[in-house]
């Protein structure tokens, strides 16, 4: 056994810094045994010196500069657990033009600066490892790198955000309303003081671009990402998908078009058949399913966030780079730990015309004569075929009715048009409520 150590600093020292911290130091005997050398945490960076720790640590390791960690010649690995872009991306340059490897939990980091980062990384010989910035404790960064590096993946399908999936399943189960269930959800620590990042839908946007690198290796612009949260979902929406053998789940969606020469990257609340391979993950459980031309479909479940699911992936990244350090590779790198090497230059952004799914549609009309037959003539119009139609009373609302409308399959870009004539109509009370009908399998 070797007697090389492992300095390791810790940019950030929140929630997942802190668990990151305490399982490095429960651990390191193990990690020792594993690695053959001892890792320590030797400096960290806070933004505010005079708050409280969930953790004891030596004081004198603490700072609040994290570019000197960064650029400190006797760090090895840079953990950026820091949150934001700005900062963040200035760090992570910072180390990574010092040949350092950074392990980074920040998807809205990689989403908006991951092509620079890994191109700065390969100039300057450092490492990206970003295991944990997607489904938290789950290994899918790992299985799609790795584990099915020889597959061609035709669709990824993925519950990303556990506090949208937890409102959502509590919505199915109790009969509750989002608002009541958000509340809640933010009392018991589920949902952030500002939930808007989970609840529109943009933190699942930002994991859906990574994977969509990962599996194609091409960043797809964060503004074409189709993106809708679950803010309008409601019981009528729920007690539907109950009553047909589907559940509403929030599906971030990476699939190709044309012949894989296009890629479609969306995240919107879908019906998904309650039988599926995600329908029934509940809770604040993340859930992806890929689909591989080798091995078919392999999926993925556990916990998406939290101190404790995200440290492991924090660490399985530690251990990586350790590696990395210890074992050395030709020129001092290890080519496998650089992420999606396929040439994704090739694959275009599809179009909405390339864009085919099944689709369910809410509306609430004024309950007169010739309303549906004017429905039905704008959808027509484009060419979207109606496969169902339900009609109920809104009791709270007199001489009003909720209509449900369920399509044959039909492209995005008709369904959005048909959808902005639908919401233009004089005899309509709220605008119109829109979501796919899911085909996972």
């Amino acid at each position: 056994m070797s007697n090389r150590t492992i300095n390791i600093g810790l940019c950030g020292f929140g929630v997942v810094g802190q668990g990151v911290y305490d399982h490095l130091k429960s651990k390191r005997q193990a990690l020792r045994e594993l690695l053959g050398a001892d890792m320590f945490v030797t400096r960290i960076a806070v933004r505010d010196l005079s708050k409280k720790r969930d953790v004891e640590i030596d004081e004198s390791s603490v700072s609040n500069d994290p570019i000197a960690i960064a650029t400190d010649p006797s760090i090895d690995i840079v953990c950026e657990l820091m949150g934001g872009t700005e900062i963040a991306r200035e760090v992570t340059i910072a180390a990574l033009k010092a040949s350092k490897i950074v392990v980074t939990a920040n998807k809205a980091l990689l989403c908006d600066h991951g092509r620079e980062l890994l191109s700065i990384a390969q100039e300057f010989g450092g490492h990206l490892l970003f295991e944990a910035s997607v489904a938290g404790g789950i290994p899918v960064i790992k299985a799609i790198r790795e584990g099915l590096v020889i597959n061609d993946f035709s669709s990824i399908y993925g519950i990303l955000n556990g506090t949208c999936n937890y409102i959502l399943t509590r919505m199915a189960k109790e009969g509750l309303s989002y608002q009541e269930i958000l509340v809640e959800a933010k009392k018991l620590g589920y949902a952030e003081a500002d939930e808007s990042l989970d609840v529109d839908g943009v933190d699942a946007a930002h994991k859906a671009v990574v994977l969509a690198y990962l599996a194609h290796g091409k960043w797809v612009d964060f503004k074409n990402v189709r993106l809708m949260g679950i803010k309008d979902v409601s019981q009528e929406d729920i007690r539907f998908a109950k009553d047909n053998g589907y559940a509403v789940k929030l599906i971030a969606v990476v699939n190709k078009e044309r012949e894989g020469k296009a890629l479609h990257v969306s995240v919107l609340p879908t019906l998904v058949e309650k039988t599926s391979s995600l329908g029934s993950v509940d809770g604040v459980y993340n859930a992806v399913s890929v689909h591989g031309d080798v091995v078919g479909e392999t999926v993925y479940i556990g916990p998406g966030a939290g101190r404790h699911a995200t440290a492991s992936a924090v660490i399985s990244d530690v251990v990586d780079a350790a590696k990395l350090l210890i074992f050395g590779g030709p020129e001092g790198r290890f080519p496998f730990l650089d992420s999606a090497p396929k040439n994704g230059g090739g694959i275009e952004v599809a179009r909405p015309s390339e864009i085919q799914s099944r689709y369910y549609i809410r509306l609430v009309v004024m309950d007169q004569p010739g309303v549906m037959a004017e429905i039905a003539s704008i959808l027509a119009s484009h060419q979207v075929s109606l496969a169902s139609v339900a009609q109920k009373e809104v009791p709270e609302k007199a001489e009003r009715a909720s209509l449900i409308i369920t399509t044959h399959l039909t492209t995005e870009e008709a369904i959005q048009r048909a959808v902005a004539d639908l919401g233009g109509l004089a005899t309509l009370e709220e605008e119109p409520f829109c979501m796919p009908i899911g085909t996972i399998s």
